[in-house]
């Protein structure tokens, strides 16, 4: 008898087809309306996977054609000269989404930072005005783009969630407390678990939809998966490949893949599910911002 296996929510094709309804949709502003919108990144230091980020963003963002303006500062930046810069991107027109690459220096208070920025420019999300915006239902909040790129996957696998038990394990501003909000929003029974959730096995196993956001290597094993859930995986771990060689790492998520796989419905893996996801989403909030900004409606995506 054949196994059988989860079927896999290939994030990778999603936000291929996300970016492409996104360039169209700036084509139909800069026809209707000649705007363009822009998108600023401030990146400090030399962070080696923080550069690739935002090389990353930076040629997404011009290849739906928008115009991308990037700041590179060194990493013995101030505060006080990078918040003088965040309050210059505020004012220019030609910018309609910010982007500050975490994580910051230590000599940089990031709560600081990310307070400055304007919450109409804050694509990311991250602001506490957009943050409230998400916790009250309100309509015209920035969200933060991993959590809304997981919950378009879910959507797009399963349709309708209303009435379905979700359970998000993991508490951050960015991930775990913003998905809980969009779950609520879209009618789910929400739990949120962490570290400290008394039966953590048990709590999971009664999950229709499990989103695992907790930062620890494949700690989500197959025995707490209930048979047949979706299971978003949002965690990048890197660890030891030595089957590729001396020195050598993978990447793996929060969820032992190769056990869950048996068990879930439908799974992210890692690379390729959650993560190309982001970018794509980051793009799309750019483009609602600017239309916001412009005062015109923007097209749906």
């Amino acid at each position: 008898m054949v196994e059988k296996t989860a079927e896999i929510i290939d994030g990778k094709a999603f936000a291929e087809k996300l970016r492409r309804r996104v360039a169209d949709a700036v084509d139909q502003v800069q026809d209707a309306h000649g705007l363009t919108p822009g998108l600023a990144v401030v990146l400090l230091g030399e962070d080696p996977a923080s550069q690739v980020y935002v090389r990353n963003k930076g040629k997404m963002t011009k290849e739906v054609g928008m115009a991308s303006f990037e700041h590179r500062l060194p990493e013995d930046t101030t505060e006080e000269q990078l918040l003088t810069l965040v309050r210059g991107l505020n004012k220019n027109d030609e910018v309609h989404g910010i982007l500050v690459q975490l994580p910051l220096p230590g000599h940089i208070r990031a709560e600081r930072v990310l307070d400055a920025i304007s919450p109409d420019k804050d694509v990311d999300g991250f602001h506490v005005i957009n943050a409230g915006r998400l916790a009250t239902g309100g309509a015209d909040a920035l969200v933060p783009c991993t959590p809304l790129g997981c919950l378009m996957l879910l959507k797009d696998k399963l349709g309708d969630l209303a009435g379905k038990r979700a359970l998000v394990l993991g508490r951050s501003n960015i991930v775990g407390k913003p998905m809980a909000a969009l779950l609520l929003r879209e009618n789910c029974t929400v739990t949120i678990a962490h570290s400290k959730t008394e039966d953590l096995p048990g709590e999971c196993r009664r999950a229709d939809i499990l989103v695992a956001a907790i930062g620890r290597e494949r700690m989500v094993k197959g025995d707490w998966i209930k048979p047949g859930a979706a299971v978003i995986d949002v965690g990048i771990n890197r660890i030891p490949a030595p089957e590729k060689g001396e020195g050598k790492t993978r990447l793996v998520g929060d969820v032992d893949f190769d056990e869950a796989v048996r068990v879930a419905g439908a799974i992210t893996p890692v690379p390729g599910g959650v993560g190309p996801m982001t970018i794509a989403v980051l793009l799309r909030n750019t483009l609602v911002a600017a239309c916001r900004q412009a005062g015109i409606e923007a097209p749906e995506i």
